[in-house]
């Protein structure tokens, strides 16, 4: 049994979120280092996305138990958090950039109640002594030509975006808020620490076919041959999913972790990187691009694919290094290649299909 830094023996942990694409291998990892854990979720009856969790249950007998509540709801987590010294908020709003009719309504909101109704039930119970807050990189940047405006151009933990507004970018700018309103709320007293993480584009092998997540539908587009003719010049700076879930452990266990920490490769990967990954295991694969796009045609046809003129100028062909030490040497996390993420997050997306 892995005991937490601050000592908890043998009690549970709580995952908000639990039935997502991060929340389902934390919960799963959590259970292989012999946790008993509590986890949230919208809906139990919700039988495809629960079962992944229910899978759980069956391998670990009597250590996970699943509780519904909603982001929205004040107090919905003061029951599922009791007795609990350390919480994992996992759980995120997330709709795809077409589906938001209304920024502040649909992304910003429910971020940020949905983040102080988590922070409430936190300063409501006395056992809570860590929050282990689930952010991401666009919280530090909004555009990648901010990072172009950072020493050495290299992105580090210490910037916060200022870019990012309801109509430009709504999830970052969620994101920022949400994360920044916690760090406030853990200012104002001294039980409990908070420490965040904020991953890159989160890819790796689903568990659960339900997932709404954001990386997952952009990897879609690349699978289903959207780029067949030529993958434009967009890069992304990446995740493993298993990586994230172990850096949100280390991030409870070890007992000097504090403020954020960066969780992403050192350099990003583009989707004709990841074409070419996929395409040397399965060469017969014809919907993916095999060469690059220039420039200009993203440019010209970019708007009619929902791109807009100031993205593609602060994006295209925009690369830039990550500065993610500090995961390395205080919650020891040694990054998988690529490769293996790319690919485990192909084969899955297939096997679902």
């Amino acid at each position: 049994m892995s005991e937490l830094s601050e000592g908890s023996g043998d009690g549970p942990v709580l995952v908000t979120g639990g039935s997502g694409f991060v929340g389902s291998h934390l919960v799963r990892r959590l259970l292989e280092r012999g946790y008993r854990v509590r986890a949230t979720v919208r809906s139990v009856g919700n039988a495809a996305k629960v079962a992944p969790l229910r899978a759980m249950q069956d391998d670990h007998p009597g250590r996970l138990e699943l509780f519904e509540a909603d982001l929205l709801v004040e107090g919905d987590f003061d029951e599922p958090m009791k007795g609990c010294e350390v919480v994992f908020h996992v759980a995120s709003p997330f709709f795809m950039p077409e589906k938001i009719k209304d920024g502040q309504r649909d992304m910003v909101e429910p971020a940020l109640s949905g983040t102080r109704n988590v922070v409430g039930s936190v300063e409501r119970t006395p056992s809570v002594r860590r929050l282990v807050f689930t952010s991401t990189v666009g919280a530090i940047f909004g555009d990648y030509a901010d990072v172009l405006e950072m020493e050495g151009r290299v992105l580090r933990e210490g910037y916060i975006n200022t870019t990012s507004t309801v109509e430009n970018n709504p999830y970052h700018y969620a994101k920022t808020v949400a994360e920044q309103a916690a760090w406030e709320a853990e200012k104002r007293q001294d039980r409990w620490r908070m420490v965040a993480v904020n991953p890159g584009l989160v890819l790796g092998p689903s568990l659960t076919p339900a997932s709404e997540s954001g990386s997952l539908f952009l990897l879609e587009e690349l699978f289903k041959g959207y780029f067949f003719y030529g993958a434009p010049d967009f890069s992304f700076t990446t995740a493993d999913v298993r990586d994230v879930a172990d850096a949100h452990i280390a991030a409870a266990e070890v007992a000097q972790a504090h403020g954020r920490y960066i969780v992403a490769a050192e350099e990003m990967t583009s989707f004709h990187d990841m074409a070419r990954i996929i395409r040397g295991r399965y060469p017969k694969d014809l919907r993916l691009p095999r060469t690059r796009l220039p420039h200009w045609p993203v440019r010209v046809l970019g708007p009619a694919f929902g791109l807009t003129q100031d993205y593609i100028r602060k994006h295209l062909g925009i690369r830039f290094r990550v500065d993610n030490s500090r995961s390395v040497e205080e919650l020891g996390i040694s990054y998988r290649p690529i490769e293996e993420t790319v690919l485990d997050h192909y084969e899955a997306w297939r096997r679902q299909r």
